[in-house]
Formats: C-alpha cells, sequence, structure tokens
C-alpha cells in the first residue's frame, strides 16, 4: 500500500541537472543548450514529470511521446510541418501529442514544467525528446 511518504513534492526534492543537446543534424540556429531536472518516473519509465530550461535556438522534433508543458519563463516559437507557427509566453499551458512534427524555436532563453507519457516506452530517461 502506498502512502503520503511515497508522494513526490516537486518544489521540496533536489534533483541533480542533467545538460541535453539536440543533435547536431537537428540543430536548425543558435546553440539551444538544455537542462532536465527529472523529478519523477513511474517503474515502467512510461511517465515522467519534472523540469525542463533551454537557451535560444531553434531544432527539428520529433514526439514520440505526449508531454503536456506550462511554459514558466521565456518565449519558444512551435513551427509544424506544414509551415503553421505558435508563439508561446510564460503562463501558456499545452499539450505535445505524439506524432508531431517539427521545429522547436526558443526565442529567449526558456523554463518549462513538463509531464511526459511515452506508450509503449521500456528505456526512457525522462527527457523530453527534444
Amino acid at each position: 500500500m502506498l502512502s503520503l511518504k511515497d508522494w513526490t513534492l516537486l518544489e521540496r526534492q533536489t534533483v541533480t541537472p542533467s545538460p541535453l543537446t539536440p543533435p547536431a543534424e537537428r540543430v536548425k540556429a543558435g546553440n539551444p543548450a538544455q537542462t532536465v531536472w527529472n523529478h519523477y518516473s513511474d517503474p515502467s519509465q512510461q511517465f515522467h514529470v519534472g523540469f525542463w530550461s533551454c537557451e535560444p535556438g531553434r531544432w527539428a522534433v520529433h514526439y514520440t511521446e505526449h508531454e503536456y508543458c506550462q511554459l514558466i519563463e521565456g518565449e519558444v516559437c512551435i513551427h509544424d510541418a506544414l509551415g503553421a507557427q505558435l508563439r508561446l509566453s510564460p503562463g501558456d499551458q499545452f499539450v505535445i501529442p505524439a506524432g508531431f512534427i517539427g521545429e522547436w524555436e526558443t526565442l529567449t532563453p526558456c523554463r518549462k514544467l513538463y509531464v511526459i507519457f511515452e506508450p509503449g516506452a521500456g528505456s526512457n530517461d525522462g527527457s523530453p525528446s527534444q
């Protein structure tokens, strides 16, 4: 039986940050250096919660996971494969569906809360697939 001691309180938990960078062939502009603070991963490694930050840059993305995000700081612009754009700013909450292909552009240094569900995963480390 699980109890309150099994809960994860993000603001009370110390997490070691992990650096993350998109593969060089996916970078379109800038130097999108990223940091991930993964606070929780379930035993199946399909569900993850944490914080992510990024420096300005633009890179190609292909989401295999469903991701809920709340932008906490900064501004970003998401570009889809059809040429549409969506500009996001602090406070915006959104869901990126698995299968989305496009480009993520960080316009100013940003930070977001993420909640990821990776269908059929088993080896994901919780880092956003960006």
